[in-house]
């Protein structure tokens, strides 16, 4: 039997993902990663360099994922917002692990130059989309992100404010607001830039 390191990579990866998730970086044990992942400890120092650099490149790898399924597009708002919001509840562990992070890091983001560089990618992909100034587009990205993250990121909140008592009626309900609520604003946003 060969050893495929690629395929450890990936278990220590998945592995890392539900521990950091539940646990965050302070919480998490490497050598629960190990043994779930099925691989030894010395094996993940190899990869990732330590706990520190795994947990970096998961909420990384993350962020990289959801870039890649959802385009947030300001001329097709709504249905953008709709995807993003069914991908954080599909996901929940990015945004338990960026909390974490904000928890935990100290103000020290873990690749935080590749990660501003994503972020002004999208930036630029808004203003490309007719947004006026980059400022605008800072802000609308952010908006965006927190408009739907927060329902993901408090769901006891959501509990205690939504007479729901089926968690999935509550999760379809927020939904088809936030999907309300993006239209108008790229209903807002179209009328501002036919005005200027």
């Amino acid at each position: 039997m060969t050893y495929d390191s690629e395929a450890t990579r990936q278990r220590i990866f998945q592995a890392a993902t539900a521990e950091f998730a539940e646990h965050g970086l302070a919480g998490g044990r490497i050598d629960r990663i190990a043994a779930a992942a099925r691989a030894n400890k010395q094996a993940i120092y190899l990869y990732f360099g330590g706990k520190e650099k795994l947990f970096g490149a998961v909420v990384r790898a993350k962020l990289d994922e959801i870039c890649h399924t959802v385009t947030l597009d300001p001329r097709i708002l709504p249905e953008a917002v709709g995807q993003l919001y069914d991908w954080y509840h599909e996901h929940p562990e990015l945004i338990r692990l960026l909390l974490w992070e904000s928890l935990e890091a100290g103000g020290q983001v873990e690749g935080e130059e590749e990660r501003k560089e994503s972020y002004r990618g999208h930036v630029d992909g808004l203003l490309d989309a007719g947004l006026p100034d980059r400022a605008t587009a800072q802000d609308w990205l952010f908006t965006v992100l927190g408009l739907v993250a927060w329902n993901f990121a408090v769901p006891q909140v959501r509990g205690l404010i939504l007479d729901e008592s089926d968690p999935g009626r509550a999760v379809a309900r927020r939904r088809e607001v936030v999907v309300e609520l993006a239209g108008v604003l790229a209903e807002r946003m179209a009328e501002a830039r036919s005005s200027t």
